[in-house]
């Protein structure tokens, strides 16, 4: 079992954070990959990775911190890339919901990043909320420079229609906790559409909890309830539905078996 996204250095697990690492180890999953949101994060994420066998890092400025964005920040992710156990860049994208960082300087960061991934070599984990045809535009416009499956739409949120879109550019659609909120209709249609050669499951924890535990703080262990809700939407076992997702995220991270 595999959580291809978390937060782990994030504040809510200031408190216990040794014990939800336990959590994970008890429960036998293979490996979490823990996720940067900006320079301080990428830096924490890289840390746990050193610390622990089974956490690997992703190195990268969130949207919302695009504004933090510099060429000094760019030569501190490009130091840190070498780190052994660095498997990606992300999150990286565009958060028109809350525009925390102008959108202009979005865009800016977005594509830089997306080149610095292709000089690193690394594969990309996409953030994308309320700005979907321009995060789809973005990415196609630079395919040619990446193998076409290292591209991870993360938190897929769109319609079954732009995953079918993202799915034809060889792009994985990764989901969580939200195809198993009661309303979610369109997560839920996703889930059962996108082939199962392009899925990958996380949690984005601390955030988005899945059924039945929401309201809660999310955490590693819980990819296996958005793992059993998935199987069950799309008619198969548990063990069948993971055996493909985990080669799938084996395959993406470039993480052997």
């Amino acid at each position: 079992m595999i959580d291809t996204h978390v937060h782990l250095d994030d504040p809510a697990f200031d408190e216990d954070r040794e014990e939800v690492i336990q959590r994970i180890q008890d429960q036998k999953m293979d490996f979490v990959v823990n996720i940067g949101s900006d320079l301080p994060s990428s830096i924490r994420g890289v840390d746990l990775a050193r610390d622990y066998d089974f956490i690997y890092a992703a190195i990268g400025v969130h949207p919302h911190e695009a504004k933090t964005y510099g060429p000094e920040v760019e030569e501190k992710l490009r130091a840190l890339a070498q780190e052994k156990k660095v498997v990606a860049l992300g999150e990286i994208g565009l958060d028109y919901f809350y525009d925390y960082s102008p959108r202009e300087v979005q865009r800016e960061v977005f594509q830089k990043q997306l080149d610095l991934a292709h000089d690193l070599g690394l594969p990309i984990v996409i953030h994308s909320r309320e700005a979907t045809k321009e995060t789809f535009d973005i990415i196609a416009a630079h395919l040619d420079k990446y193998p076409e499956d290292k591209i991870n739409i993360h938190c897929f949120s769109g319609s079954v229609e732009v995953m079918e879109a993202y799915v034809k550019m060889g792009c994985f659609i990764a989901l969580g906790g939200t195809v198993t909120f009661k309303n979610a209709k369109v997560p839920k249609e996703v889930a059962k559409k996108v082939p199962l050669d392009h899925l990958l499951l996380e949690t984005d924890c601390p955030y988005l909890t899945p059924e039945p535990k929401r309201g809660k703080r999310n955490e590693p262990v819980n990819v296996f309830l958005v793992a059993d809700y998935i199987a069950n939407l799309r008619g198969m076992s548990l063990d069948e539905l993971l055996k493909v997702t985990d080669q799938n995220a084996r395959h993406f991270y470039g993480i052997k078996a």
